[in-house]
């Protein structure tokens, strides 16, 4: 980049050199920019801190110490902040409808920030779920070097030797309420679930994209799985520092690092460490915004040859501050390189290749841990997160097949138009083995908002009909969700989709083999249904959740909120 008058080297400089606009300058030195300062590159450091939720609460403290790194690489940081939803807080909730929304709202957030001030760079510091798509979105908009550094997963906590994290809360009040729990282990659970700062302990929502954008070259190695109160997570936030304000220099810039081929690396690392179905809705959107070609039958072509090699939680039995002791993301993503299944050469924020960052990590797991299988002995054969059609969903969802035994069923369908009659039903015993529960309505446009679904698939688990229930939405799923449930269900309910057709009692399979979801309709009576069918009012028209309703495509696109106009 030329460095004379007329080109400014940083593009922050046409603003903090121009003569024309030397207010501008007047007001940055009230903020405390000094005569030295005009000439550096301005980095903004995007923070998600808040109170509301462990899982950000510590992120101010890291915000500072990337300040202070910045500064010191020759940079002028500037923090703002965006706003985060506490997923496990709204659950079951109306606010969990913001949860989603959220995520193009910090995107907003952040690409306004950005923008307005022509930084020169962002390093972005989230932790709650939608703060990492949020932020990568924005990232891939703006197309300025970008960081993301995840503020760290919380460490497990404990009651009567056994690990918990938040979905052993949910669990506790189906077990409870079927009196399959005393008082004191419910209480007992719910007491000590959350110990200290950080996002849900198990290979959930946050931890699923942090470990990808690690993969994907967007973070430094090791970051993704450390525990947010311990010294490396600030020490990796400094160190992300210093690699952005090189990055800046040598304008590695987002669209460079995140491709076609990075995207295959990022969820061939969602299916090796068992992540969460949230991942597919992201990473949808994620390539839209990069301009890359991507659907989701490509999560089935991954999926076909990518075998789970992680024994974590929901499904398994380890948290991820024991995924991080057991080598974490970079001993997965070696053992993938070395067979075959990740693309060594993609470039990475640090300006090194994939291939070049892993370099001195085994290509074989320790074996003094079980944490992380060999290639040869994996948890299941083939990935867990498989797309399925049919004439319930004839756009595709997702269906989530570790930890359960029998990955097919047929049963009659209990109809819900809401999750909270659907959870209603299930603590009150009607929901019985064998039965197909549909939640609908609950979909981008729908919910809108397309809320998760924890807390009744938590409740069906803690009764003990986990394996026996099957659970279709075109809702959302929890990262700490497990069981034969299926999500994303396209196209939803609320704009006429097969879904809305359901009748109370109709005989429904989920054939997570087949790759098949189906009502047992002919067409005849699926047409003459779709005929007599008429769309509900809109729930919100006004606000945030009304936007959101107008503008959201469908889970098969990501529920994008930018799509360009049909012809």
């Amino acid at each position: 980049m030329s460095n004379d008058a007329k080109t400014p080297r940083y593009r922050s400089n046409t603003i903090t050199q121009s003569v024309a606009r030397s207010p501008n300058r007047a007001m940055l030195r009230a903020v405390g920019f000094g005569d030295g300062d005009f000439n550096k590159p301005i980095i903004g450091v995007a923070s998600g801190h808040s109170t509301m939720n462990p899982c950000n609460a510590g992120i101010g403290a890291l915000a500072e110490r990337a300040i202070e790194a910045l500064n010191e690489a020759g940079a002028k940081p500037q923090m703002f902040g965006f706003p985060t939803v506490t997923d496990g807080i709204s659950m079951g909730t109306e606010g969990m409808k913001y949860s989603l929304v959220s995520r193009e709202v910090i995107a907003d957030s952040i690409e306004t920030a950005v923008q307005s001030q022509f930084m020169d760079g962002v390093l972005a510091i989230g932790g709650c779920d939608k703060n990492m798509p949020g932020a990568m979105i924005a990232m891939l908009r703006i197309n300025v070097p970008a960081i993301f550094c995840y503020a760290g997963t919380i460490k497990p906590g404990c009651w009567k030797d056994q690990n918990l994290t938040i979905v052993s809360a949910f669990e506790a009040v189906g077990a409870y309420t079927a009196g399959k729990m005393e008082k004191e282990d419910y209480e007992g659970i719910e007491r000590n679930a959350c110990p200290s700062f950080g996002a849900c302990g198990g290979m959930f929502t946050a931890n699923t994209m942090s470990s990808a954008f690690e993969a994907m070259g967007m973070s430094l190695p090791y970051s993704s799985t450390m525990a947010s109160p311990d010294p490396e997570k600030a020490d990796s936030v400094a160190a992300s520092a210093v690699a952005l304000r090189k990055a800046v220099d040598l304008n590695i810039r987002p669209r460079d690092l995140v491709t076609r081929k990075s995207i295959e690396n990022a969820v061939a690392v969602i299916m090796a460490t068992g992540g969460s179905t949230n991942a597919v809705l992201h990473f949808l959107a994620i390539a839209h915004t990069a301009g890359v070609e991507w659907t989701i039958d490509d999560f089935e072509r991954m999926r076909k040859k990518v075998p789970v090699l992680c024994d974590l939680k929901p499904s398994g039995r380890y948290v991820v501050t024991e995924f991080h002791k057991a080598g974490g993301t970079p001993q997965v993503m070696k053992i993938l390189l070395a067979n075959g299944l990740l693309h060594g050469d993609c470039l990475t924020i640090t300006g090194q290749t994939l291939e070049e960052v892993l370099a001195d990590v085994p290509e074989q797991p320790r074996a003094d841990q079980d944490v992380i299988r060999p290639f040869d002995n994996p948890m299941y054969t083939a990935g867990h997160l498989a797309i399925l059609k049919g004439n319930l969903s004839p756009l595709g969802c997702v269906a989530k097949i570790t930890g359960i035994k029998h990955p097919v069923i047929t049963g009659p369908a209990r109809v819900y138009d809401s999750e909270d009659d659907a959870m209603e039903a299930i603590l009150g015993d009607k929901i019985q083995a064998g039965d197909v529960l549909i939640i609908r309505y609950e979909g981008p446009k729908g919910g809108p908002g397309m809320r998760e679904m924890l807390a009744p698939t938590s409740a069906i688990i803690g009764k003990g009909l986990g394996e026996s229930v099957g659970f279709i939405t075109d809702g959302r799923f929890s990262g700490g969700t497990w069981g034969m449930v299926v999500g994303h269900v396209a196209p939803e309910a609320a704009v006429g989709g097969p879904i809305a057709l359901v009748e109370e009692g109709d005989q429904v399979t989920i054939d997570a083999e087949q790759l098949k979801i189906e009502v047992h309709l002919d067409d005849a009576e699926l047409e003459r249904r779709r005929q007599a069918w008429q769309p509900r009012p809109p729930r919100y028209t006004r606000g945030v959740l009304g936007k959101f309703a107008r503008l959201a495509a469908g889970a098969e696109r990501g529920a994008i909120t930018d799509a360009e106009p049909e012809a």
